[in-house]
């Protein structure tokens, strides 16, 4: 079987701690399952890394050193493999002094067939892959390490992914049904309105979306809407005034509000912290000057 092709978009930069590259993978083949796939090489610029609520689930694959939860729920040092539940608040981690890491970044319905468990049990916590998984986690993670290209890496986690999917069983078609005309709306879609087309109760509803997103719909809702507010910030955009009425929100105030409801800290704090890289679910606490410099786009 002819391997699949991988594209790749690649961004290389320098900090005064070095050069770093990003690749990043949106595999055709996973749509719905999985949003995209990540790798960054390079030296840690932010020795702290804050992680935001996106209303997504990512499988974390390291290469390099152990990484550290400071603030927030679950395995306190992580080595080879995790899993990053959905999040309703900012989680804290200390980062190794060089990164080599690779992420799988989840819809929440996907991660539920992936891992075949209550999604729940995973809301707003860091869970070792091999509590989830058993042996398949350092299998995964000794592979990757054996990989000597970023595409063959990429190939590896993605069929580790299809397999796993093949034999799983995927969530609900009504749940899939209502979390993708959320996603659609970008968190704006009446909740009421989408379970009355559904027949749902709202009990049975909530009850599932809980078991198979790990929130409840209206706080999926709200993450979705704040995913978007996130990467409009990370791509420039202003002024916040402008973002707040684009992203749905009745004014500035409201979503000023909200983001620090859910990340702890303010919209211009996250602009002057955010990454080079990335839809904004990160920031960092600068080490020396902080500022990294994008050189090139492939």
């Amino acid at each position: 079987m002819e391997p699949v092709r991988v594209k790749l978009v690649t961004r290389t930069g320098a900090s005064p701690l070095g050069s770093w590259t990003y690749h990043e993978y949106r595999p055709t083949q996973l749509a719905g399952i999985v949003e995209l796939v990540w790798y960054f090489d390079g030296p840690t610029v932010h020795r702290r890394k804050r992680v935001l609520p996106n209303g997504r689930v990512e499988l974390l694959v390291n290469l390099g050193e152990p990484y550290r939860l400071i603030t927030g729920a679950g395995r306190e040092r992580l080595d080879a493999a995790w899993v990053g539940g959905m999040l309703s608040r900012p989680q804290v981690f200390a980062q190794p002094p060089h990164q080599r890491v690779l992420g799988v970044r989840l819809h929440p319905v996907g991660a539920y067939a992936l891992l075949a468990r209550p999604m729940r049990e995973l809301s707003e916590q860091s869970v070792d892959l091999h509590d989830l998984v058993g042996r398949a986690a350092a299998e995964l993670a000794g592979r990757c390490h054996e990989a000597t290209t970023v595409e063959a890496r990429f190939r590896l986690v993605t069929a580790w992914v299809s397999e796993r999917i093949a034999r799983g069983r995927g969530a609900d078609e009504s749940i899939v049904w209502v979390a993708s005309r959320i996603d659609r709306s970008a968190g704006a879609a009446s909740i009421a309105a989408l379970r009355a087309e559904t027949g749902l109760s709202r009990t049975r509803l909530v009850g599932a979306f809980r078991e198979q997103l790990g929130v409840a719909p209206k706080l999926y809702a709200r993450l979705v809407r704040f995913r978007r507010v996130l990467a409009m910030l990370q791509d420039g955009a202003t002024p916040l005034a402008d973002v707040a009425l684009a992203a749905g929100y009745y004014d500035q105030p409201h979503m000023n509000a909200e983001f620090r409801a859910l990340s702890g800290i303010t919209p211009r704090e996250f602009l002057a912290a955010r990454h080079p890289v990335g839809d904004g679910s990160t920031t960092g606490e600068p080490r020396g000057d902080g500022r990294l410099r994008a050189a090139r786009t492939q």
